[in-house]
Parts: structure tokens; C-alpha cells; sequence
């Protein structure tokens, strides 16, 4: 028997203890197939991409993303599609995550709030506005398309009275 030097027994079917995790891996992540692929494909297309590919490996590498590069894509446009469905309220996005928190100066944090509340109700009356604006367009367009519909028919009915006559 051998003396015990800390070491396991392992057989030659085992991957070795360097951290390679055996063919396939790099640094411990297993290139996946669509990664591969994209990063053959951006090398032949269009060179910038497949560095891109390979720059997000050490990325990946570097910050332990556990997912692809594809539930990477993913995220980040569910990220930003939830971002972009947030400011269609004219930017007043992270305003309310601001007003949360306090200073540490009383008269300074009562005044932002004065403001943010006006600001707020300012905010309302144009969105007001602009609902009515759109209404009003909107009929101006139905009765310019009305004049024309009757104009259009006088004129059908004056042809057909001059070809029956």
C-alpha cells in the first residue's frame, strides 16, 4: 500500500484535477453549440462578431454566467423591452425610486416631494391634453373624410344625371 499523500485515488477514465474539466470545456464552461456556431459564423461574416462571441467567453468566464449566450440575449432584451414599457411615462421612471429615499436634510426632502407632486400633476394635465388633441384630430380627420365622401358623390350623381339625360 501506498502512503496517503492527500490525494485521491482516480482512474484514468477521471478528468483531471486542473480544472479543464476534460474536451469541450474552457475554463470550467462547456462551449455549447450555438456558441460554436455563432462564433464560426461571425468569423466568416463579418469578423468583429466572432470576437465579440469569444470576448463574451472570457466574460462569462470571468463574472460565473452560468447560462449561454442565447439566455444571455434573452435576458438582456426582456431587460430592455421592460425598461423601454417603463419610460413611455415620460422618463418619470427612476424619479419615484429617488424620492424614496431620504437626504438626511428634512426641508430639502419636503421640498422635493412639493415638486415631484407638482411636477406630477403638471405631468397629468399634458397627458389631459394630449388625449384631447388626439380626439380632436381624430374628428377633424372623420369630417375632412366626410367632405370628401360627399363631395366624391355629388360629383357620381352629377355624372350619371348628365349620361341618363
Amino acid at each position: 500500500m501506498s502512503a496517503d499523500t492527500g490525494m485521491s485515488y482516480q482512474s484514468s477514465s477521471a478528468r483531471p484535477n486542473d480544472g479543464s474539466n476534460g474536451p469541450g470545456y474552457w475554463h470550467g464552461k462547456p462551449w455549447k453549440p450555438v456558441e460554436i456556431l455563432v462564433m464560426v459564423l461571425g468569423f466568416v461574416m463579418y469578423w468583429p462578431i466572432g470576437l465579440a462571441v469569444l470576448g463574451w467567453k472570457f466574460w462569462q468566464k470571468k463574472s460565473g454566467y452560468p447560462g449561454d449566450i442565447i439566455s444571455f440575449a434573452r435576458e438582456r432584451w426582456e431587460n430592455w423591452a421592460n425598461w423601454t414599457r417603463g419610460s413611455d411615462r415620460l422618463g418619470y421612471v427612476g424619479a419615484s425610486s429617488y424620492s424614496m429615499h431620504s437626504t438626511g436634510n428634512r426641508a430639502f426632502d419636503e421640498w422635493r416631494a412639493t415638486e415631484l407632486s407638482r411636477l406630477e400633476e403638471e405631468r397629468q394635465k399634458l397627458i389631459a391634453a394630449e388625449r384631447e388633441f388626439a380626439e380632436f384630430m381624430e374628428n377633424l380627420r372623420h369630417a375632412k373624410d366626410r367632405q370628401e365622401f360627399e363631395r366624391f358623390m355629388n360629383e357620381h350623381r352629377n355624372q350619371q344625371g348628365r349620361h341618363s339625360g
